[in-house]
């Protein structure tokens, strides 16, 4: 089982506590760093210190780790146009030496757009749909060719498609409950098709369905990694976590069903649950991103044991 971090620095956190994370998540044998793509905190509490740029974030720690993997989770394509986000994606796989993925979806929260003046469309999955084929379009045209695209959201001429990422591709990641739509658009575009906070009980059919979309559109349904994302609360007994529960607003219970959660023995159970089911990525959503023992537990007794 793959395990990465996850984080929501739009809840309260600065560019050096994602730094002092990602440090301790690579020191530690994590093979990943993620962060969501949020301009605006969701929910009561201390505003400060602002918004961090996802991409602005992880140009910055691709510099300054050296091993472990960075990405979205996902980037809203709402905010960047295709062109330009291809160009940054690009320049930050450079910079890390080929250990950037993109998580790429239609974005949800409309607050936060009128927040920051970002326009929101009612209909967003049209604006996902092309900028998954200009940005691996983009990515996918040999050097010295061009690249031009006309669509209903956006229009590109003669793009000479460059920088070249390092990676070649680099791992798109498309995520969601959707039916119909979105097992397609994994089935077309995704290295790794995500489900991030599922019922569990509804892991397997949705899966299922992006393995059927595979088929149908003539891919193997294993060249797709299957990943989740749950929230991450554990503690070495019984008071510590429920010391670490209270600390992200949540109440033991709702996080034993809905998250991976209690002790290591039970965070481990419930990974094993999920490999027995197909999934061999899970990304842990770390809520207190300054509780940095969490993933030290996290480390010496689950993933340890794995």
């Amino acid at each position: 089982m793959d395990l990465r971090i996850f984080t929501e620095p739009q809840q309260g956190a600065s560019y050096d506590d994602q730094l002092a994370i990602a440090r301790r998540a690579e020191r530690l044998g994590f093979s990943a760093f993620f962060r969501s793509d949020h301009f605006l905190r969701m929910g009561d509490g201390d505003p400060l210190p602002g918004p961090t740029d996802a991409w602005t974030t992880l140009a910055g720690l691709a510099r300054e780790t050296s091993t472990i993997r960075l990405g979205t989770l996902v980037t809203s394509a709402t905010f960047r146009h295709p062109g330009l986000l291809a160009v940054q994606v690009a320049q930050v796989d450079a910079m890390s030496g080929g250990r950037v993925e993109l998580g790429l979806g239609a974005g949800w929260f409309e607050q936060e757009h009128l927040a920051y003046g970002v326009p929101f469309p009612a209909k967003r999955f049209g604006l996902l749909e092309e900028q998954l084929e200009i940005v691996t379009g983009l990515w996918g045209t040999p050097v010295g060719a061009r690249f031009s695209y006309e669509g209903k959201h956006y229009r590109l001429a003669d793009s000479p498609a460059l920088p070249k990422p390092v990676q070649h591709p680099v791992p798109v990641i498309v995520g969601g409950g959707g039916p119909r739509r979105t097992p397609r658009l994994a089935a077309r575009f995704a290295g790794e098709y995500n489900q991030s906070f599922p019922e569990k009980s509804a892991v397997v059919p949705q899966m299922n369905r992006v393995r059927a979309a595979c088929e149908e559109a003539g891919r193997d349904p294993d060249e797709l990694t299957y990943s989740v994302a749950f929230v991450a609360c554990v503690g070495k007994d019984e008071a510590e976590f429920a010391r670490r529960a209270a600390a992200i607003g949540r109440e033991p219970a709702e996080l034993r069903d809905h998250g991976l959660a209690g002790t290591p023995a039970e965070m481990v159970d419930g990974l094993g649950a999920l490999a027995e089911q197909g999934i061999t990525r899970v990304y842990l959503q770390c809520l207190d991103i300054r509780d940095l023992d969490h993933l030290d537990l996290i480390a010496e007794e689950a993933m340890a044991s794995l």
